[in-house]
């Protein structure tokens, strides 16, 4: 079975002050066959890119609202009158807060849901099929189905 891949290569910035920020260049990434997920690539400069993966569910509420707790928190806002979103990072390494611009970042969000509409991710990891396959019975289980113990009433309670 072929899992599109839907990737998108854009630059954040790394916020270090109110005043000032650095370009960091990330990826985009949406595996159809892990369909709750987006992965973040962001390459920092240093010899290895640093990756974060969060709901997808949260990065599309974020496009609208404040969300998310703990680790990942995600909210819209305007910047110089440009509509970025800012995702605040948090990790045992350190935290890190970026703006993405918000319009490069719904467009690939949008490309995501055309090809796994939300609600529909479980069909995507063939999950009722693979439950239904584990819990077909099997002839194994008719012996467990089956009283292992015939019923020893009439011993009227002698042992």
């Amino acid at each position: 079975m072929h899992h599109p891949v839907i990737e998108r290569e854009l630059e954040l910035k790394l916020v270090l002050s109110p005043e000032r920020s650095i370009p960091v260049p990330a990826r985009l990434l949406y595996l159809t066959d892990d369909p709750y997920a987006v992965h973040i690539t962001f390459h920092t400069g240093s010899s290895t890119p640093v990756n974060w993966t969060f709901a997808r569910e949260l990065l599309v509420e974020g496009v609208f609202r404040p969300c998310g707790h703990g680790d990942v928190r995600i909210w819209p806002t305007k910047v110089d009158h440009k509509a970025v979103l800012c995702m605040a990072l948090s990790s045992p390494d350190g935290d890190a807060l970026l703006e993405a611009p918000a319009s490069s970042v719904s467009a690939w969000l949008e490309r995501t849901l055309r090809i796994v509409p939300p609600g529909t991710e479980a069909d995507r990891l063939g999950l009722d099929a693979a439950l239904a396959e584990l819990l077909a019975p099997t002839p194994a289980d008719e012996l467990w189905m089956r009283d292992p113990w015939p019923s020893d009433e009439s011993a009227d309670g002698e042992l």
